[in-house]
């Protein structure tokens, strides 16, 4: 049975926000030509409010609906040649609960075939996720934290003898899905050759294998920002490449870490590849569920960013930072159907 989600009072109806922005586009109109009649019912601007309407549920928050509505009809007239999107992937793009349990995260999924190792893992998880969902830890400290975690798990990795084998069984056995909506959210932007940048803090070699066995599609437009393993010629893991991304420091400097989702998943040819192509799209659509993820787009001189956060757990003690950071806001494990219906606007 799914844990009880938060009462809706947590998240206002969405009516008396749509009503704003009804007065202010109305009055902003006036200002501009005070002898004008009211908009054509075709005009996008008159659209507007059914958009907010769309992207927004019982189970979401939009602090400002005015700044909202300029951000979408500046993206819009801007077209998709302009716009990217940049995603996390656990508990992002990924639901949080999973057969009424907390879902398993592309790190915590992993089982090695050692179970001394399994548990010191584990017993690392225990220690270090409180502090990580903490909202009362100031962000410099966390993050040196997390940095801490990060690599004490990697090197267990080594030490335990992990392998590409333990990896497949691993995803295979894994409680972890995505969540419902977001393949037609990568259809509709492969459509229209939107880049996508999934960044995560976890293991890129096994996004990758989630990507194979749970959507068993490929999308030539998705590109992995994330700690990569080194394997040696019998499928040992031997080291990890770069800097290690966790979960508070992943941003648009970490592109040299991307690559496209291999294998039947990617084409390492596409048009993704072209990091100037992709620092020329200079509005962003961000997805994540951490406030640390609004990192990242940092690097990147974007002119429009809609922030889009899915507040999973702590929701009575994080609301109000979340609301205030992101423009908007889902609750309660939503489904990513809000977003679809956002970026069919942004980009019909």
């Amino acid at each position: 049975m799914r844990p009880m989600t938060n009462p809706p009072l947590l998240s206002p109806s969405p009516c008396p926000l749509l009503r704003r922005l009804l007065l202010h586009l109305s009055r902003a109109s006036r200002r501009r030509n005070p002898t004008a009649g009211p908009p054509p019912p075709c005009t996008f601007r008159h659209r507007l409010p059914r958009l907010l309407t769309a992207a927004m549920s019982s189970d979401s928050v939009v602090a400002d609906p005015t700044t909202l509505a300029r951000k979408v009809a500046d993206i819009r007239a801007a077209g998709p040649a302009k716009l990217q999107v940049i995603a996390d992937f656990d508990g992002t793009l990924t639901r949080y609960w999973y057969d009424g349990a907390r879902g398993q995260s592309s790190h915590g999924l992993l089982r090695q075939g050692n179970e001394e190792y399994d548990a010191k893992r584990e017993a690392l998880y225990q220690h270090y996720h409180p502090i990580e969902i903490c909202p009362d830890i100031p962000l410099p400290e966390k993050a040196k934290l997390m940095e801490e975690w990060w690599e004490k798990t990697h090197g267990l990795l080594i030490e335990g003898g992990l392998t590409l084998e333990d990896i497949t069984k691993s995803v295979s056995d894994a409680a972890i899905a995505f969540r419902e909506g977001v393949v037609e959210l990568f259809e509709y932007l492969e459509e229209r050759d939107i880049p996508v940048l999934v960044f995560s803090a976890g293991l890129a070699d096994i996004i990758e294998e989630v990507f194979r066995q749970k959507l068993h599609k490929s999308f030539k437009n998705i590109k992995i920002v994330s700690n990569r393993m080194v394997f040696n010629e019998e499928g040992r893991l031997v080291a990890f490449k770069g800097k290690t991304i966790h979960v508070l420091n992943k941003n648009e400097h970490a592109l040299d870490m991307a690559a496209p989702v291999h294998g039947n998943l990617g084409d390492p040819n596409g048009f993704i590849d072209d990091y100037s192509l992709v620092k020329k799209r200079t509005n962003v659509l961000l997805l994540g569920d951490h406030i640390g993820d609004l990192g990242m787009s940092d690097g990147l001189n974007y002119e429009n960013r809609i922030a889009v956060g899915f507040l999973n757990a702590n929701i009575e003690k994080s609301l109000k930072d979340y609301s205030s950071s992101f423009d908007i806001v889902y609750l309660n494990d939503a489904p990513m159907q809000g977003v679809v219906k956002l970026v069919s606007e942004l980009c019909p």
